[in-house]
């Protein structure tokens, strides 16, 4: 265990944002070339790395996915091992995820699965939402197609080791929003000359704030956030032609989702075309839902070690592993990382090495109990 947690810190200590984690991965290629695995794909949907161990005989294919990325956060904390990158850190656990499975890939060289095939997946881009599409986009993905896979997500908040878990919807739907409207420009002193976004944008604004009735039911989410807006520029002289605003829409199911941005373009075709302006609508960070199986659930709750907390409600925030449970019989779960953790995406994040053993642990039994 020593030398996996040697491996975490020298990631934490060098962490890569999406798109740009080539160096971490040639790390875990390096980890895992001397333990000769029957398989190493790099370059998989960009800087992605999948492992192959391969049992004696035929059976079902298990998938473990980790994340390659970090996220353009300062760290502030003064650890021995604290990031090198400044203003890129591993505050969601990245890092603590790959030393994970690289602990499940040295217990694998020496034990095959009997049967089937386990593949270690290093996933870029998580944090963007591109990752998991570009993975499975990648024509050499079919040869490593999964029948299960799973994940887990370390929960700062929840007792150390404590597994997380939910049937159907376990993350929600997201994806970022830029509208965007023009008019024309003209003087301060003669507004009415030109074609001003202005009201436009701020009745924009509160219709997309306004909460969608319908929707959602009580026990589920959908609603749009606005994170931010840009009318003109600073000059005093001149009545503004452009405008953009930004903002997240975040619901329960991907029905909600596809509810959400019919209400968004609507709102927004609507006022441009009072206002006489054009418009455009982009999309960015698109996050399906993640839904759980009943199947891989209750793979999960057998080998989780008698510490199971069954949330009501799925998490707010996203994940883009639901795009492998799309494709198989899957599962993302939350392990407690400590009740007296800073939150994830805190400056001060560190995960915990304690946790290491525990999720490994929970990893084998499952490939355990698929695979023999």
């Amino acid at each position: 265990m020593d030398s996996i947690i040697e491996l975490r810190h020298e990631l934490h200590r060098d962490p890569k944002i999406s798109g740009r984690e080539k160096e971490t991965a040639e790390r875990i290629v390096r980890f895992f070339e001397p333990l000769v695995p029957d398989a190493i794909l790099d370059n998989l949907g960009g800087t992605g790395v999948a492992v192959v161990f391969s049992g004696a005989k035929p059976g079902p294919t298990v998938m473990l996915r980790a994340e390659l990325d970090a996220l353009p956060i300062q760290e502030k904390n003064r650890l021995p091992y604290r990031s090198e990158n400044p203003g890129i850190a591993h505050k969601c656990g990245h890092d603590g995820h790959m030393a994970i499975l690289a602990a499940v890939g040295t217990e694998l060289t020496a034990a095959r699965p009997p049967k089937g095939r386990v593949v270690l997946l290093f996933q870029p881009s998580e944090e963007t939402g591109a990752g998991a599409a570009a993975v499975i986009r990648d024509a050499r993905f079919s040869e490593i197609a999964p029948d299960y896979v799973f994940a887990l997500h370390n929960l700062p908040g929840y007792p150390l080791g404590q597994v997380v878990t939910r049937r159907g919807a376990f993350t929600s739907a997201s994806r970022g929003v830029t509208i965007g409207l023009r008019g024309a420009s003209a003087h301060a002193a003669q507004p009415e000359t030109g074609r001003s976004p202005a009201l436009a944008m701020a009745r924009i604004i509160e219709r997309l704030t306004q909460q969608p009735s319908g929707l959602a039911s009580p026990h589920e989410i959908a609603f749009i956030t606005v994170v931010g807006a840009q009318l003109g520029e600073r000059a005093f002289g001149t009545a503004p032609a452009d405008a953009e605003i930004w903002a997240t829409l975040r619901s329960t199911t991907d029905t909600q989702m596809a509810a959400l941005i019919s209400y968004a373009e609507e709102a927004t075709k609507d006022l441009a075309e009072m206002f006489k302006l054009d418009f455009m609508i982009e999309y960015s960070d698109i996050f399906t839902a993640t839904l759980n199986s009943a199947c891989a659930i209750d793979i999960v709750h057998r080998n989780a070690e008698g510490r199971v907390h069954e949330l009501e409600h799925p998490f707010r925030w996203s994940e883009d592993f639901g795009r492998f449970t799309a494709l198989a019989e899957g599962a993302l779960f939350g392990i407690g990382a400590g009740t007296d953790m800073p939150e994830l995406h805190d400056s001060n994040y560190d995960f915990p090495d304690d946790l290491i053993a525990p999720a490994t642990r929970i990893f084998k039994k499952i490939i355990r109990q698929i695979l023999s």
